[in-house]
């Protein structure tokens, strides 16, 4: 379905592209040495790198799926950001202190110096092809949704939007990272309120009090109270939101890189606050939109598309028939933000990774500063159009997504469970160490593909919900990592 944008809504999306190219220039001056293109010097504010660790976790896929997933079902997503709570408190006591007394950059040096060499060449070539296909999914998908509000073909979309998010990271580095994130939140905030408060006004209004309607199907419960893993319940919402929280804090580059940028370790646990503090109310504020147009459609002369057949088809349709002339622009500039400032993160995280764990440790130890920060470009102008590349191929690739997310999964797989050991100082030997990443990636290939098997082959059949497989593979690195520590003991007592 495509709904043409006017005039005014036009040039607000031009004139926000105008604004993020030239806050780039604007930072360009100030990027003159690999660390300030890397963490900024580390003289970022506590709020605005929390804002900017916030940002990641919010894409153009959370604007759309989270209101999505809450018109179809329930707040189950809720329980996610309620997890992210208690994985901050761990985060900010045990890990940042690690990695701010080591003055750590790429978080894949701290696997080196606790687990091994091999641990850091594993984990880090995984995060940067893992960047790849997370560019090319975020300018797929937003250009996807602005091909129903703009007249220009989906290739140029990625392009212009891709090229756009190259041109202000490659200029100004983490420094214009970390303030167009800011910038961007503070325009997908205000487009967020902005929504909620217009369908608050109908949905509550008398005599309709169309809301009910929602209370009536049950759209705000939590999920399944059942001890099932193998449907959405509570308890599989838990087990993903911990470890994917952990993950996301602790052992990924693009969220560890912003809460680097600041200057002391207090002001890095500060930023993880504020960011967990945000990120809470902002998923209540996007479910919250998904239920009331839920309310909002099912009565009261509000009807939608025949068309429209998913949850995540009904936010867009809302802002194409429902916003005011000038706030549909803005509306799609934070869905638009949201995209670029995950992006601008995948792009800037890659080039450091690059840098530090391959360029600088294996081909240049000495580089100078001019080599370093032209690598750091180079490397961001690379993976920005790798990046946009494989978001060409997934305009033709129906099954492109699914496929892609299960390759990530498999060589992501035992990358939470190395972190976990080398935080816990667990001692295991370099072929230990390796065995439990093979069973770790085993594990999620049999979550991931062995299911709706035969009847002669039931029993290989997996019936987890495939949101905890991740978890499941980590559980089998740690169990088995625990069985090598109690077998090197007792050989030791034997000896």
């Amino acid at each position: 379905m495509n709904y043409q944008l006017g005039f005014l809504d036009t040039a607000i999306l031009v004139v926000y592209g105008i604004v993020m190219v030239g806050m780039g220039v604007y930072f360009l001056r100030k990027t003159k040495t690999s660390e300030e293109f890397m963490v900024a010097g580390r003289g970022i504010p506590a709020w605005a790198a929390g804002i900017a660790v916030m940002s990641a976790y919010t894409s153009s896929i959370s604007y759309i799926a989270v209101p999505g997933k809450a018109f179809d079902s329930n707040w189950h997503p809720l329980i996610f950001a309620l997890t992210a709570i208690p994985v901050t408190w761990f985060v900010t006591q045990y890990v940042i202190p690690h990695y701010r007394k080591n003055k750590i950059i790429s978080v894949y040096r701290y696997l080196e110096d606790r687990i091994g060499e091999w641990a850091r060449i594993y984990a880090s070539f995984s995060f940067v092809l893992f960047m790849v296909g997370r560019t090319a999914v975020i300018l797929y998908l937003s250009s996807l949704l602005l091909t129903s509000f703009v007249d220009i073909d989906i290739q140029m979309l990625i392009l212009i939007i891709g090229v756009m998010t190259i041109a202000y990271t490659l200029m100004g580095g983490m420094e214009a990272v970390i303030w167009t994130d800011v910038m961007q939140s503070v325009i997908m905030i205000g487009g967020l309120l902005f929504s909620a408060y217009l369908l608050t006004t109908n949905v509550f209004s008398q005599p309709d009090y169309l809301i009910q309607k929602a209370f009536d199907d049950n759209k705000f419960s939590l999920g399944d109270t059942s001890f099932s893993l193998s449907s959405r319940t509570i308890l599989v919402m838990i087990i993903y939101g911990v470890t994917e929280n952990i993950r996301n804090l602790m052992a990924d580059q693009n969220y560890t890189q912003k809460y680097s940028s600041v200057a002391t370790e207090k002001e890095a646990k500060k930023s993880v606050w504020i960011a967990m503090l945000i990120y809470l109310p902002l998923t209540a504020i996007f479910l919250y939109i998904g239920t009331t147009l839920f309310a909002f459609y099912s009565g009261g002369g509000h009807v939608l598309d025949p068309s429209i057949v998913k949850g995540d088809q009904v936010f867009p349709y809302f802002i194409a028939n429902e916003l005011p002339v000038g706030v549909k622009g803005l509306i799609i500039a934070a869905i638009l933000a949201a995209s670029m400032s995950t992006v601008d993160s995948a792009l800037n995280s890659s080039a450091t990774v690059l840098y530090l764990d391959y360029y600088k440790k294996y081909f240049k130890p000495n580089a100078s500063e001019k080599s370093s920060i032209n690598f750091l470009r180079l490397t961001t102008v690379l993976w920005g159009f790798l990046g946009i590349v494989f978001g060409f191929l997934l305009i033709n690739a129906k099954s492109a997504l699914d496929i892609w997310w299960q390759i990530s999964g498999i060589f992501g797989g035992g990358i939470l469970g190395l972190f976990l050991l080398a935080i816990f100082k667990v001692k295991i030997t370099r072929n230990q160490g390796i065995s439990s990443v093979i069973l770790s990636v085993l594990i999620i290939v049999w979550g991931t593909f062995l299911r709706d098997l035969p009847p002669n082959y039931a029993w290989l059949e997996c019936n987890l919900d495939p949101i905890i497989i991740g978890a499941v593979g980590t559980a089998g690195l740690l169990g088995l990592s625990l069985l090598f520590v109690v077998a090197n003991k007792m050989k030791k007592e034997v000896v």
